[in-house]
């Protein structure tokens, strides 16, 4: 081997060395580290109990399941009897804040209440708003009218014409239901659901188009009203509580309580405590 090709080989070699050693310093790449996600921060099931109070959202004019009794401002119904047990699950007190029906689920997203109650219908436009417990019952909308009108009034079709008034509470399903369903007959809108059946009694209105439940109830206080077919209503829908959206323990929590109580007798006490 001459000369010249031994220097150019011992180059070679120092260059290979050089390269090795800086591979060997080099960090290495950096791997994929499972680890367990976390659970979100500053739920409810721990600030309630610390707080000792359940802020309830209600609309305090929906027998049987929320009343506010203008007199006293004292609170009753099947959910308000519900929202008590709930409250003293989490070694707290229920805490009930006025709500409408036009914003029961904004009254909730944007924290002044931790819960909303009080015969509150599952629906896509609410559930993209805030989380729904497990169903306490099912219902669906049907009329209520004067018992001498009952023949009258069994199908959309008989209650849509003109000459006919259908009133409606404003801001919730029953208006949602009325105003895509009437096209010909009047819709009134009577802004307290506490006197609205009045209307129909009174005469100054015919029907009323509203979950099978509260007519049944309705028709038992007025012995004037009398509920069409709420066996078969128009409509499938069904009743939950309302809890904060992303709140999932809280959520769990509340689909525990409301299970336990609609398998163990609790509901369906407090409900017949009311239509009886």
């Amino acid at each position: 081997m001459s000369r010249r090709a031994s220097k150019q080989r011992a180059a070679t070699l120092s260059a290979l060395v050089c390269l090795l050693a800086l591979t060997a310093a080099a960090p290495a790449a950096p791997t994929v580290v499972h680890r367990p996600v976390r659970k979100p921060q500053g739920s409810l099931l721990d600030s309630v109990p610390k707080a000792g109070v359940l802020r309830v959202c209600t609309t305090g004019d929906y027998r049987p399941f929320t009343y506010k009794d203008p007199k006293d401002g004292a609170y009753s119904g099947v959910d308000i009897d519900m929202a008590r047990d709930l409250a003293k699950s989490l070694d707290a007190k229920a805490r009930f804040v006025d709500s409408t029906w036009a914003d029961l689920t904004k009254d909730l997203s944007v924290g002044k209440c931790d819960i909303a109650v009080g015969g509150v219908s599952i629906t896509l436009p609410r559930a993209r708003q805030v989380y729904f417990s497990e169903p306490t019952r099912e219902d669906g909308k049907t009329p209520i009218v004067r018992c001498a009108d009952k023949d009258r009034f069994r199908t959309l079709a008989e209650i849509d014409r003109a000459g006919t008034t259908v009133v409606v509470n404003p801001g919730g399903t029953n208006e949602q239901f009325a105003r895509a369903n009437i096209k010909k007959a009047t819709i009134k809108v009577h802004p307290d659901n506490t006197t609205i059946f009045d209307e129909i009694v009174a005469g100054r209105a015919d029907v009323m188009m509203t979950d099978a439940s509260e007519t049944l109830y309705q028709a038992k206080i007025h012995p004037e009203l009398c509920s069409v077919h709420p066996d078969k209503p128009f409509t499938f829908s069904e009743k939950a509580y309302a809890t904060p959206r992303g709140d999932r323990d809280f959520q769990e929590y509340v689909n525990q309580f409301v299970h336990l109580a609609t398998h163990d007798g609790t509901y369906a006490t407090y409900e017949a405590e009311w239509m009886s």
